[in-house]
C-alpha cells in the first residue's frame, strides 16, 4: 500500500472518530465525559481493525455499554437510598476517571432489574457512582 493510500485511511479514520465523538449525547456533563471517553476508545479500536467504517461502529459500541441507562437511573437512586449505603468520604473531587483506594470503600452489586452490568456501585461524597471493579475507577455517576 503506498504512503497516499495508507494517508487516505488515516484521514477517514479521523473523519469518522470525529463524526462518532459529535453524536448528540443525552447525558450529563460529567456522564458526557464517560461516554466520549467511551466513544473515543471504541472508535480507535474499531479504526485499527475495521478502518473508517470500523471507527463508526467502534465508537457507537464504546459509548453505550455497561452504564446505567437514563430511563433506570431514577429506580436506581431510589434503591440505593432505600438501601441505606453509607458514603464513603473522599477527600478529592470525584469524577469519571477518579481512581477510588482499594481498601476503605465497599462496593456493591447492581441489581439485575438495573441492567446487565459489570460494573459496581458505591456512594462516594453523598453521590452514587459506577466502578470498574478491576480498576476502582468511576465509569458513571449517577445524578
Amino acid at each position: 500500500m503506498g504512503p497516499e493510500r495508507r494517508l487516505d485511511m488515516i484521514r477517514k479514520a479521523i473523519l469518522a472518530t470525529a463524526i462518532v465523538l459529535a453524536l448528540p449525547v443525552a447525558a450529563s456533563a460529567q456522564q458526557g465525559a464517560g461516554v466520549a471517553a467511551g466513544a473515543a476508545t471504541g472508535a480507535v479500536g474499531g479504526a485499527i481493525v475495521g478502518g473508517p467504517v470500523g471507527a463508526v461502529v467502534g465508537g457507537v459500541t464504546g459509548a453505550f455499554v455497561g452504564g446505567i441507562a437514563e430511563e433506570r437511573r431514577a429506580g436506581f437512586r431510589s434503591y440505593v437510598v432505600e438501601e441505606q449505603v453509607p458514603s464513603y468520604a473522599y477527600e478529592r473531587d470525584v469524577v469519571v476517571g477518579t481512581e477510588l483506594p482499594t481498601t476503605g470503600v465497599r462496593y456493591y452489586e447492581v441489581p439485575e432489574r438495573f441492567g446487565d452490568t459489570p460494573y459496581r456501585y458505591t456512594v462516594v461524597n453523598n453521590r452514587t457512582v459506577l466502578v470498574d471493579p478491576r480498576t476502582h475507577r468511576v465509569v458513571q455517576i449517577i445524578e
